[in-house]
């Protein structure tokens, strides 16, 4: 992608309105843009990482067995009617009518339409257990929307519903997703700490936000610190071994963690006091295990091996990839910008020309861009005629993980620099092996 034709808009100033350190960054990286109090649209730069933080959660469902539908964002009342859920959500809840006087709400979360999916198309215990997940935006009328996307209106939910015919059954799905979180934040970027957490409207008697450690998080965690240093399971992890996935589960639960809403201060006072940890905290997941509250309200039920018909346990598991954006920046930053991991960087490269419409240098980046390019590398090429230091501020803002800078002295004598944006470190070299540091 060439700069010159790329829209990226870039804030010199700091947003006024921007309170916390990743909303400032995103709208001076242009990466988002206010539309309303709460409403925000991304544009190319943010919608970049949206995706790939969404391709990570996406290939980590997959892999834990979850499948992949997608459901209307408008939902008929008649079915949180049905769950009492209608009256009791709050004014969060968006309600609206269409033009036959129907009430109908843009949906805040699915577990009653994904309720309604399954108790018409599944009525045999032979087709459990089941868990079905969707990549959506959501609405939810805060009273405060603040720190950007971090806590917005409209927003980006990745939510997966299990079934099973037995609670036993259930909560190895609720391992599965468990360990699939763990990963995925991982692979993020993230270390994420899960804790004990109110179960709020969603109901049921086991639940666990996932909380990465923030100076500016929203509300105080406490946990052992040791949590910092675990094992993330790997590539090779069974999610079908109920053995596995439990004995991760209790490694992951054998410490005192929890948000204040569960926080117990005698049990916390019981780790020893070199080993507590207490600090602010972004809830980046949660997951719930709500056993047949919605079955049993909304008639979901199976045939079991015994010929009698069972309500099915159910689970839900969210992830907000809109607010996972501004977490990972907050953990991943310094004072000239962002710096992405390099799994979800907008540009694995920046290829910055320091002299354009001088042919040399002109001609070194045009080969390092069509290389880089052609061996799958997403590069961004800085041709525009801006200043050495605009050109610079904008890398580091930007955070990509490398820049190869291409200026008339190194190219004279076939050498570029290559700059690692995260520590700074500085290297020559010469073009060649610039190119094949990248395509090996």
């Amino acid at each position: 992608m060439r700069l010159s034709r790329y829209f990226m808009p870039i804030l010199k100033e700091n947003p006024k309105e921007a309170e916390i350190v990743s909303h400032r960054l995103m709208l001076r990286a242009g990466m988002i843009r206010q539309q309303s109090q709460g409403i925000y649209s991304w544009l190319p730069l943010g919608k970049r990482v949206l995706d790939k933080v969404n391709a990570i959660i996406r290939d980590e469902q997959n892999r834990a067995g979850a499948i992949e539908l997608s459901m209307p964002t408008l939902q008929s009342a008649e079915l949180w009617q049905e769950s009492g859920r209608y009256d009791a959500y709050g004014k969060e809840m968006l309600r609206i009518k269409d033009r036959q006087d129907r009430p109908m709400l843009y949906g805040p979360t699915n577990e009653e339409m994904v309720t309604d999916i399954f108790r018409s198309s599944v009525k045999s215990y032979k087709d459990l257990p089941l868990n079905l997940y969707h990549i959506q935006l959501k609405f939810r009328d805060e009273i405060r929307p603040r720190f950007g996307t971090m806590r917005s209106r409209e927003f980006m939910m990745k939510d997966a519903y299990s079934f099973d015919l037995t609670r036993e059954g259930a909560e190895h799905s609720y391992n599965k997703m468990f360990a699939a979180y763990l990963r995925t934040f991982d692979r993020l970027g993230l270390r994420a700490i899960p804790m004990r957490a109110d179960t709020g409207p969603i109901g049921g008697n086991l639940s666990h936000e996932f909380i990465i450690l923030a100076d500016t998080g929203e509300s105080e965690v406490f946990c052992h610190k040791d949590f910092v240093g675990f094992d993330i399971p790997d590539d090779n992890t069974d999610f079908d071994s109920v053995e596995g996935l439990k004995a991760i589960f209790d490694k992951w639960t054998s410490l005192y963690a929890a948000t204040s809403e569960m926080h117990d201060e005698a049990a916390f006072n019981a780790v020893p006091e070199g080993e507590r940890l207490s600090a602010r905290g972004i809830e980046v997941g949660h997951i719930f295990y709500f056993g047949t509250k919605y079955s049993e309200a909304m008639g979901a039920k199976v045939q079991g091996p015994d010929g009698k018909e069972h309500f099915v346990h159910m689970g839900s598991y969210g992830i907000g990839p809109t607010r996972l954006v501004p977490a990972i920046i907050e953990a991943s930053h310094d004072d000239n910008g962002i710096i992405w991991p390099a799994s979800v960087t907008p540009f694995d490269v920046v290829v910055i020309n320091m002299k354009a419409g001088d042919q040399a240098c002109d001609d070194t980046c045009e080969l390092i861009y069509a290389a880089l390019t052609k061996a799958g590398k997403d590069v961004l090429y800085d041709d525009t005629d801006d200043r050495a230091g605009t050109k610079f501020a904008t890398a580091d803002l930007i955070g990509v993980p490398v820049q190869i800078i291409a200026g008339p002295r190194a190219v004279a004598n076939g050498e570029v620099e290559v700059k690692d944006r995260k520590t700074g470190a500085r290297e020559t070299m010469t073009i060649e092996a610039a190119i094949n540091r990248f395509v090996a």
